[in-house]
């Protein structure tokens, strides 16, 4: 039996870093048939789209996607992201982003006298809704009282459905869960938030569970990495805190994630998180670990 993959290598550094992930998986001997699709900012400007029209029905039928960075300083990012993998995610409901970060024996990062074992982070990330939900808009454009509008969305069943995977990765694992917040500030969204993780929480009685203020947590990743087994947070302040851990394990060409439909036939999108890094695309020098490590889950 083979499987199906759908390939974007995207922009910049994409294709560098995926073609890297495919010998790997070639190498191995794994039964992939892959197809690579040439969508992102130079499909951009002869089509005047990031993707072919019909591309979800093109990604469904294939068993999982493999992505490489997409953006280019030609294309406002904000037309190249929601031209792409935030389109991606919420259309085909990829509503769990999963990123590890863990230290790497050999790889210099400042941490690095730790063990290896030492720091094992899982970050799950809401990824559908939250503060990139997509809501808002702007008025009075060019006016001195311009206003751009930019809400945050919390469901109770997308928060609900992230928070209890979390719960169940995290009683796989060190059985530690820590909630990112920020309720002291935030009295609706955030509020809801804390709410339901105690709600699920008593589902889940072999799982400590700490709530973190989220400024508080990024201190803390800082000073002891080592006391998180997974976080839970929505789909900004995970944003924000990966990037974190990325630095922490040795930068972002090691950075990693998974955007997930947990119970669904839905394909998996795989990429990492690096960005296209346009001004060492072509120079060789790009750091393809993540994009493997996400071509071998």
């Amino acid at each position: 039996m083979s499987y199906r993959i759908a390939l974007l290598p995207g922009d910049g550094v994409g294709a560098e870093v995926t073609v890297e992930a495919r010998c790997v998986a070639d190498v191995l001997g794994l039964p992939l048939e892959w197809t690579e699709l040439p969508w992102g900012s130079a499909y951009y400007h002869e089509h005047g789209r990031m993707m072919a029209e019909g591309w979800a029905d093109v990604l469904t039928a294939h068993d999982a996607v493999l992505m490489g960075a997409i953006g280019d300083p030609s294309v406002p990012d904000y037309v190249s992201l929601w031209g792409s993998i935030l389109v991606i995610r919420q259309h085909l409901d990829l509503w769990a982003n999963e990123w590890p970060a863990r230290l790497l024996p050999g790889i210099a990062c400042p941490l690095a006298e730790r063990g290896a074992a030492d720091i094992d982070m899982l970050f799950v990330r809401e990824n559908t809704e939250g503060e990139y939900a997509g809501v808002g808009g702007r008025s009075h454009r060019g006016h001195a009282l311009e206003v751009g509008i930019e809400t945050s969305v919390f469901t109770r069943a997308g928060v609900e459905r992230v928070v209890r995977h979390a719960f169940t990765r995290a009683s796989g694992r060190r059985r530690v869960l820590t909630s990112a917040t920020k309720s002291n500030a935030s009295r609706f969204g955030y509020v809801l938030w804390d709410e339901i993780v105690e709600e699920v929480a008593a589902d889940f009685p072999d799982v400590r569970v700490e709530r973190v203020l989220v400024d508080a947590l990024a201190a803390r990743m800082v000073r002891d990495p080592g006391s998180f087994d997974v976080v839970v947070a929505s789909n900004l302040f995970a944003d924000i805190l990966t990037d974190i851990a990325a630095a922490i394990q040795g930068g972002m060409g090691m950075a990693a994630s998974a955007n997930l439909a947990p119970g669904s036939d839905t394909p998996g999108a795989f990429e990492p998180v690096h960005g296209s890094a346009p001004d060492i695309a072509g120079k060789g020098v790009a750091n393809p670990v993540g994009a493997i490590s996400r071509a071998r889950r």
